[in-house]
């Protein structure tokens, strides 16, 4: 599975250019294969972004949810394994959204991320940069 990071994820839908061509490809394939997902907690991070007006957009995060599942889209849950391994990821900085991330992909998927640390983390992760 292609798990898409949030910012890449606001990128692809909004868009924007910030997203690299052979990242949105691959997006746009794993997307068509059924094979693209995002965490449930992107949609929290939407949300937290649009309440302090980092993201303007005219859908709310429910709105985005419906969209990306309309999209073909998977959804991943945090569950009990998730939540224990992003509290016991080494070396990683504090951000609880994306210590979730990172232990979601860690489930075996590609995650698509335009994140530094992430991109940086000196652990096995497999990890395509969005920018490119």
């Amino acid at each position: 599975m292609t798990l898409v990071d949030t910012q890449p994820l606001i990128w692809y839908f909004t868009a924007n250019r910030r997203l690299g061509p052979r990242a949105h490809n691959r997006m746009d394939e794993a997307s068509f294969r059924d094979d693209a997902a995002f965490s449930v907690i992107s949609l929290w991070e939407i949300g937290m972004l649009q309440q302090k007006g980092r993201l303007e957009t005219n859908m709310t995060a429910a709105q985005w949810r419906e969209h990306l599942i309309t999209r073909g889209f998977n959804e991943i849950p945090v569950d009990g394994t998730i939540a224990v391994r992003a509290s016991e990821l080494p070396d990683m900085h504090g951000d609880p959204a994306d210590r979730i991330i990172v232990a979601t992909a860690l489930e075996g998927h590609l995650l698509i991320t335009s994140d530094g640390p992430i991109l940086n983390w000196p652990h096995q992760l497999d990890r395509f940069p969005a920018r490119r």
